[in-house]
């Protein structure tokens, strides 16, 4: 297993206690700790989070030949918050059938999450190389991609943009693409009333508390809460946050030292954007400056993926 670190172990630490003393927790220490890790992977067997996104990925497969068609044969896949990889070896597969050599490369902030991409990727007997990178960071993405020369396929996927500013995070994706590249985006669609339903729950409140409890804070500590609002940047855009509020004092254990917090005080968890299709498509052309080559709804209607090229 190969794996490129940019994003070391001492460095997240250091980011984490930083990001725990201002109380804000940004959406890569949610995959970070193996005990994160486990309860996603409980969660992802527990619920339908991502809905009918794979029967998307599925359309994109049967029409790999058409996209194959488009690159030499060698091709460059990067896969921008890869996850465990699943959806990038369903596609990568059937471009293997249409006569393309996938090397694939996974970036993810998460060592655990890449090592799965990774031996997946391995198993399947890609060419892999893992990055441990975070990806909400300029030069990381551009350093990822540099991983390997144009033409390439650049995939982000799970709403992924959606965990980050998406009007700054489409921008830095945007900078790495060459003329000959492709980019495959999605976004989760907004519903007025199971956009929350789909957060607000006990499974994803026993993902989230993995982290928390991790530094010592338990459910009696306090309670996690959810806000919907709207960004008014520019209509459409959703965002959904979260946060921790502190029910009596607590002490929290961070890198060895104490961090107290007071019956009161809040940490803001990791958020997420969903878009009105519109909106979406907004972001990709005139934020990303892309242009929409063939877009796909998927079956249930909660996501909307596009294919976008320079």
């Amino acid at each position: 297993m190969k794996v490129e670190v940019v994003l070391t172990e001492a460095d997240i630490a250091q980011e984490f206690a930083e990001a725990m003393q201002a109380r804000d927790l940004p959406e890569k220490f949610f995959f970070w700790s193996p005990r994160s890790v486990q309860a996603w992977v409980a969660l992802m067997a527990e619920t339908s989070l991502y809905g009918g996104l794979l029967d998307t990925w599925r359309t994109l497969a049967a029409g790999a030949g058409a996209l194959a068609r488009h690159f030499p044969r060698r091709l460059p896949v990067i896969s921008f918050g890869a996850g465990d990889g699943a959806r990038d070896r369903l596609l990568m597969a059937a471009l293997k059938e249409a006569g393309c050599e996938c090397a694939y490369f996974p970036v993810d902030a998460s060592q655990a999450m890449l090592e799965v991409a990774c031996a997946g990727g391995d198993d399947e007997d890609f060419e892999t190389v893992g990055i441990k990178a975070d990806i909400s960071s300029p030069v990381h993405l551009v350093y990822a991609a540099d991983a390997a020369e144009p033409s390439r396929l650049f995939i982000m996927s799970g709403n992924t943009m959606g965990s980050f500013d998406p009007l700054a995070q489409i921008r830095y994706v945007a900078q790495c693409l060459r003329a000959g590249d492709r980019l495959i985006v999605d976004g989760e669609i907004y519903d007025p009333e199971q956009t929350m339903i789909r957060r607000n729950n006990a499974p994803v409140r026993k993902f989230i508390s993995a982290l928390l409890s991790g530094v010592g804070i338990v459910g009696a500590d306090g309670e996690i809460r959810f806000d919907a609002k709207q960004d008014e940047r520019h209509e459409g855009l959703h965002l959904i946050t979260r946060y921790f509020r502190a029910e009596r004092d607590i002490s929290a254990k961070v890198g060895g030292e104490d961090l107290d917090l007071e019956r009161g005080e809040r940490i803001g968890l990791n958020f997420t954007y969903t878009y009105a299709p519109d909106s979406f498509r907004w972001l990709i052309r005139e934020q990303g400056g892309l242009e929409i080559l063939e877009e796909h709804r998927s079956p249930d209607g909660r996501f909307l993926t596009a294919v976008c090229a320079k």
